[in-house]
């Protein structure tokens, strides 16, 4: 019986509500994007010796609490039509996606200690600490957003590919963008790349267009008919 679920192939339909709201929590995953440059003055050497505005700082770790609430709304949503095609897959979809946004508040935690040691006014006796915060989230940060993201596109796209939730020729690129995320990450790890390099940056091309292109496209199917 177990195997037969694993092989099932069924022609499932989405509700337009549903649609609706998994494509909106979607594209909300998209709204951290402004980090790339709300963090840049946490990053610099002597931040706790700055007047530097740690409102950017604080304002970047609430969106990126927005991107970890909205990546499990979005995975529960789609669990309730998902299941009928692969309980085991579907289920895994939502845990992948929990234990990603269980690394995105630990990254905001150390990111936001940082905060605090300099609002505090730690000075010099602080800098050793709160080059470590920032250190541990930059490291988190790859586990919970570059590893993480390929398992839980693996998943969906396996899903929506046997599903025909939407064109397969979606779901095959984010099948195949997993890979090179994959394979991003462990450059990353073993130091082969930087975080900062234009081959991370790429590594993450399909998967980010996968992710968006759903997310526009669901919400497009749920709009028309809403």
């Amino acid at each position: 019986m177990y195997s037969a679920d694993l092989n099932r192939n069924v022609k499932l339909y989405l509700p337009h509500k549903t649609a609706f709201w998994a494509g909106f929590f979607y594209i909300l995953t998209f709204v951290s994007i402004p980090t790339l440059f709300l963090y840049q003055s946490i990053h610099e050497p002597d931040y706790l010796l700055s007047n530097s505005n740690d409102y950017k700082v604080v304002t970047g770790g609430l969106l990126e609490i927005i991107v970890a609430l909205s990546g499990i709304i979005s995975s529960i949503i789609l669990f309730s039509v998902l299941k009928k095609q692969n309980e085991t897959l579907a289920l895994g979809l939502v845990a992948a996606r929990i234990l990603e946004a269980a690394t995105i508040f630990v990254g905001v935690a150390f990111i936001l200690g940082a905060v605090t040691l300099h609002q505090n006014g730690a000075g010099e006796d602080g800098l050793v600490i709160s080059h470590a915060l920032v250190a541990l989230y930059d490291r988190i940060f790859v586990l919970g957003q570059n590893f993480m993201p390929a398992i839980d596109d693996l998943l969906l796209g396996v899903l929506l590919y046997q599903s025909r939730l939407v064109p397969r020729w979606l779901s095959v690129i984010g099948i195949v963008g997993a890979f090179p995320l994959f394979a991003g990450y462990l450059a990353l790890m073993f130091g082969f790349i930087e975080r900062s390099s234009p081959m991370t940056g790429a590594s993450a091309i399909m998967v980010a267009f996968f992710e968006f292109t759903l997310g526009i496209y669901l919400l497009v199917k749920g709009i028309r008919k809403l």
